[in-house]
């Protein structure tokens, strides 16, 4: 992907070998974070936010500043960056055997542990004051409160699910094969950009982002484009940026997800979500094509006392992107601001 490396703002936490929930082994093991703010005395004012799917730590600030509800002068914010998203191990930066189109599965749950260690073995983390997250955020800020439900307090996840649902599954599946169809992909091992197959692959993406309303009422135009062919070229011109193989592991991340699939709940996905102790605002987005409203709030059913508090608007799965809508945004920073004034759970 682009190189983020130009002007280094994060740190980088060395693993060593890790076994996977798969069984295979990630050798040298890198996660990439960012913090803002300092820990307190007593350890529990931190807020795990994780990273989406071609997002980083630079998208999350989006959201995070003095004055907001992520004031890093209250709280001790920690950004960790996905497995495969360009900074923590990924197969563009993966050396020898294991890099590439060889890059071992890593799970949602491969991710929360090694945030754990991240939290606390290297931070000095004690409790979880909140896990939020957009998208593939959202899904391990779930995973956080079912895997962890003891040491986090609150759980806000915004615009994204416990699990990858059939319909998530099966839209992955299409910008997937239109990665793939590039006979220049060659199986991820491709000698040069499989430039054709990205343009597919955001082309593809583009359609299930939004709503029928947002294209209904050319609400791509509040976002600068003339029309509709305009949307579609920059997120074209938005994937040719990143490396496929790294695209193809976190949406392989992405469409196994499920809280349940470990050894503590094996495959019980209502025994899961209901372990969960933290107060809980879960918000959906009612045009979400991705983590559609009707899953979310079937969700909240099974995690004792949880709210639902959608989004209602047309920018769909978008209304939850850090910091690209301010009515959208200035809606989910009251929730935020509710949540973490409120007492735990």
């Amino acid at each position: 992907m682009t190189d983020l490396s130009v002007g280094i703002d994060y740190e980088v936490l060395s693993l060593g070998d890790i076994r996977l929930e798969s069984g295979e082994t990630l050798p040298d093991a890198r996660l990439a974070y960012r913090t803002w703010g300092q820990l307190n005395a007593a350890r529990d004012n931190c807020i795990v936010f994780p990273t989406y799917y071609t997002g980083n730590h630079r998208s999350n600030a989006r959201m995070i500043g003095p004055g907001r509800a992520l004031d890093p002068a209250h709280w001790f914010i920690v950004v960790p960056n996905l497995f495969g998203n360009g900074l923590s191990s990924s197969p563009s930066n993966t050396e020898g055997s294991r890099g590439g189109a060889d890059f071992p599965k890593v799970s949602v749950l491969d991710n929360v542990i090694c945030q754990y260690r991240l939290l606390f073995d290297h931070l000095g983390v004690r409790r979880i004051a909140l896990a939020t997250g957009w998208s593939m955020g959202a899904m391990q800020a779930f995973q956080w409160a079912t895997l962890f439900p003891d040491l986090v307090d609150r759980l806000l996840p915004f615009c994204g699910s416990a699990k990858c649902w059939p319909l998530n599954h099966v839209f992955l599946e299409g910008v997937k094969s239109a990665l793939e169809a590039d006979s220049t992909y060659a199986g991820g091992r491709y000698i040069s950009p499989p430039e054709a197959g990205l343009r597919a692959f955001g082309r593809a993406y583009a359609g299930w982002a939004y709503s029928g309303a947002f294209f209904r009422r050319r609400l791509y135009e509040v976002l600068g484009y003339g029309n509709v062919e305009d949307l579609l070229a920059a997120w074209e011109a938005d994937h040719l940026a990143w490396d496929a193989n790294d695209l193809l592991c976190m949406l392989r991340t992405w469409q196994e997800a499920d809280v349940s699939r470990n050894g503590m709940y094996r495959g019980n996905f209502a025994r899961a979500l209901s372990s969960i102790r933290a107060r809980t605002m879960v918000m959906p987005c009612d045009e979400d094509m991705y983590f559609t409203l009707e899953e979310s709030v079937y969700e909240a059913t099974l995690i004792p006392g949880a709210e639902v508090r959608p989004f209602r608007s047309p920018f769909g799965h978008c209304a939850g992107a850090p910091g690209r809508f301010p009515q959208e945004m200035e809606f989910l920073e009251t929730a935020l601001r509710e949540l973490l004034e409120a007492p735990a759970q």
